[in-house]
């Protein structure tokens, strides 16, 4: 019995062993922030000290979870502009979203991070980490803090596949079956989709890497002080780079080989909740007896910044239906406003889309909500504006759970046709609990299987071992190149010679007289 008690004590020290963790997620934006945050807090309940240099305030975090505030600016004030009316958006290329927003406001908002007041504080301190863990988001000067505290680096994204990171780690692109994050196609595996998404992906890591990253190490040599010398490039950082968690999940994106240290935690944000629905949205959804259409639009994305006429199309289809439409509307007032529609500026979409009665969710095709959507078995009809919402939305449309309607094809027939064959065909709520089964049938949730990747990575110092070999490799020694050119050439030596040889046989005397009498014979 001693000898169990001590084995049992050994076990749990060892489990309970705490670690120095920094974490880097300062984008404002409050979906990428919905994702991220489960992480860094669950590390801090475990008895883990997270230092985290994030835009968003936690009301109540943990002692140990220690925050260090980026300087409170949107990304438009960083951009030097106005905030735009996100719905014109909607008709930039991948080409002109990366250059025009991506990045541009990348390179500004990590000058604002690292020039941040508490952020110049704080790399002024002595301290020392056990895991820096970055998000990857167009912030890549961050992971030179990885050098600078000598310690292993995470990155977590909150989109799925990542064509620029397969490139740098030597994982299979997969081209033709995997389409970039950022790239909208109608037809991905057609001629022209495999074709347009080759060059996009080759587009759009040659001018990251060539390009893109110079800004950023422009950034580092600016403000990280104290960097151990010599200092490593970010290309060579994230090509070292020890762990990578996606947000994605093979149940409902499309299959990838990844390797061992590309893991998927796809709906990590939606394992622990401490909320419920506020009082007057609880009985609203409850005494809902034909059902509520959920309509919201993210929270970049303003529903109040609709066109005129496409405003008044959702409102004289809504006009037309029994059920309840709640929808996030931005401003105080809607003018029409229907007997059967409730409208507020913030709504908790989580716990909304969780109430049996909501029958459809109209949607941008935002990557958090549309796992929300699934984790319920809610089905979708969605309307993509930008980056990755077509791409999701797609997928939702393919699997059957749902309908993707263009915003430039919005009007009154349109929405009401798709709006009615999602609210009455039984196979689209059909799928949608399908969906959400197998969504969620996994031997271990997301958060857990986050956390555990990351105790893994400091457990075993980096863990070098799960790293691909072929990130030291040049591209042509990864794709063997160098060896189909070696025996291209072996093949075309040993052809031209044989039949140089044939040749001169034909010319001499003897292989000539022979023939000739060969044909006689005949």
């Amino acid at each position: 019995m001693a000898y169990q008690r001590v084995v049992l004590l050994l076990f749990l020290t060892t489990y309970c062993d705490s670690a120095n963790i920094l974490y880097a997620i300062p984008f404002t934006s409050k979906s990428h922030y919905i994702m991220l945050r489960p992480i860094g807090l669950e590390l801090a309940r475990r008895g883990h000290n997270v230092t985290v240099i994030t835009a968003n305030r936690e009301t109540n975090p943990p002692p140990n979870y220690r925050e260090i505030m980026v300087d409170d600016k949107e990304i438009w004030d960083v951009m030097g502009g106005e905030r735009p009316n996100i719905f014109t958006m909607v008709n930039l290329s991948a080409e002109e979203f990366h250059e025009k927003i991506f990045w541009y406001a990348g390179t500004a908002f990590t000058e604002l991070t690292l020039n941040s007041t508490a952020v110049k504080a704080f790399l002024n301190e002595e301290n020392t980490f056990d895991l820096v863990i970055c998000e990857q988001f167009f912030q890549e000067a961050l992971y030179a803090l990885a050098h600078k505290y000598r310690a292993p680096l995470a990155l977590v994204t909150t989109y799925g596949n990542c064509m620029r990171h397969n490139f740098v780690t030597g994982n299979p692109l997969q081209v033709a079956t995997a389409i970039s994050e950022f790239l909208d196609l109608d037809d991905p595996t057609s001629f022209w989709g495999r074709f347009r998404n080759s060059y996009f992906t080759l587009y759009e890591y040659v001018w990251w890497k060539y390009w893109y990253l110079g800004k950023q190490e422009a950034l580092v040599k600016k403000y990280i002080p104290g960097l151990p010398q010599p200092t490593p490039s970010l290309f060579d950082i994230q090509r070292n780079n020890s762990l990578m968690l996606i947000n994605s999940h093979f149940s409902y994106d499309t299959p990838v080989a990844y390797l061992p240290n590309i893991v998927e935690i796809g709906g990590i944000h939606l394992t622990k909740t401490e909320n419920s629905l506020p009082k007057d949205l609880q009985r609203l959804l409850d005494d809902s007896k034909q059902g509520v259409i959920y309509i919201n639009f993210g929270s970049n994305v303003r529903s109040a910044e609709l066109p005129i006429e496409k405003r008044d199309a959702f409102l004289k289809v809504f006009g037309k239906l029994n059920q309840t439409i709640l929808w996030k509307w931005e401003d105080k007032t809607l003018h029409g406003q229907l007997r059967n529609l409730v409208t507020k500026p913030w709504l908790p979409q989580r716990e909304i889309l969780a109430h049996p009665n909501i029958k459809v969710f109209i949607s941008h095709g935002g990557l958090i909500g549309t796992q929300e959507a699934i984790y319920n078995g809610v089905p979708i009809i969605g309307i993509p504006i930008y980056a990755d919402q077509f791409n999701n939305l797609l997928l939702v449309q393919q699997i059957g759970f749902g309908r993707v309607l263009r915003y430039q094809d919005i009007n009154e027939n349109a929405l009401e046709s798709v709006l009615n064959d999602v609210l009455t065909n039984k196979s689209y709520a059909s799928k949608a609990k399908e969906m959400s089964k197998r969504f969620n049938d996994r031997p271990m949730n997301p958060l857990d299987t986050a956390v555990y990747w990351l105790e893994y990575v400091i457990r075993n110092k980096g863990a070098e071992f799960i790293k691909n070999p072929a990130r030291n490799m040049s591209w042509y020694e990864y794709t063997l190149f160098d060896v189909y050119i070696s025996v291209a050439i072996v093949v075309l030596v040993s052809v031209m010679i044989t039949n140089m040889l044939i040749r001169k046989l034909a010319n001499l005397p003897e292989f000539s007289i022979s023939i000739r009498k060969h044909k006689k014979v005949q």
